[in-house]
């Protein structure tokens, strides 16, 4: 039997106990046979694959490499993923460059089948690369299985900060957000914004990400770069999606939305 993470609560609460402890729990998550198995594969194997065809004929290896990029759920899409590879990332008009998700853009060019003569595979350091993303994204995963708001949590800390610490302009930034669902997911519900949010014309999307945002601080995708703001940002997600869930009884939400007013106060407190 596989190791599922030990969330002992919802909402924030149960977002520190996990940070706490988890170390410890990635480390016995790990130790699994199959896990080891399936890395142990992985690491004797895919310095011999050479082709996008190769890879995904192997599904074994494929299962390791989708994994590492969160997108194990394409595992049946054989054909489709074989384009992603192919086309690369250096052409502007290549498959993964288009889509949405940009996961694929990173995977595509992490394997570099598309983009030079010789793939990444080749290179010494390949399979432990992909396999310190796999062993992330499947804890990430095993704790989605207990509780799927932890998991966006656990990929807005992974994510944010790269994002919003790049060279992408304030829109670019806020753009690659709303195309990437956890994030999406992150503001939406830290925001307080309805279900039909999305539904609004792409531009009254944005205005509306950036007034909310101020909030934090001043407005910009840039601020949350910053580790204090991150985490605010992360408090609130978890606070309101406890409350919109009514995972709570009556008394354990009131107690959650005084954690999320006392951290406004004192918040508040510091910026003075």
């Amino acid at each position: 039997m596989s190791y599922a993470p030990v969330i002992p609560a919802s909402g924030y609460a149960g977002w520190l106990f996990l940070k706490r402890t988890m170390a410890t729990q990635q480390t016995v998550f790990e130790k699994g046979e199959d896990r080891q198995r399936d890395e142990t594969y992985f690491r004797e194997k895919i310095g011999g694959i050479t082709s996008a065809e190769a890879l995904v004929a192997d599904k074994r290896l494929l299962r390791v490499a989708l994994g590492a990029f969160g997108l194990q759920a394409d595992l049946g899409n054989g054909y489709f993923i074989r384009k992603v590879l192919e086309d690369g990332t250096l052409n502007t008009g290549a498959l993964a460059n288009k889509l949405s998700n940009k996961q694929y853009m990173a995977f595509s060019a992490a394997f570099g089948f598309g983009d030079f003569n010789t793939p990444r595979t080749k290179l010494s350091t390949f399979a432990a690369e992909i396999l310190e993303k796999y062993r992330d994204r499947s804890f990430e995963a095993a704790v989605g299985e207990v509780n799927g708001d932890m998991r966006v949590a656990l990929h807005a800390e992974r994510e944010l900060g790269t994002l919003a610490a790049s060279s992408l302009s304030e829109d670019g930034k806020w753009f690659t957000v709303m195309g990437a669902p956890p994030l999406r997911k992150l503001f939406e519900t830290a925001f307080g914004l309805p279900s039909s949010f999305g539904a609004l014309d792409i531009d009254r999307q944005l205005a509306v990400l950036k007034e909310k945002a101020q909030a934090f601080g001043d407005g910009t995708m840039s601020q949350f770069a910053r580790a204090e703001v991150q985490e605010k940002l992360i408090r609130q997600f978890l606070v309101r999606a406890e409350l919109a869930g009514g995972a709570a009884a009556p008394g354990r939400a009131a107690g959650a939305l005084q954690i999320l007013q006392a951290g406004q106060s004192r918040w508040k407190a510091l910026r003075r």
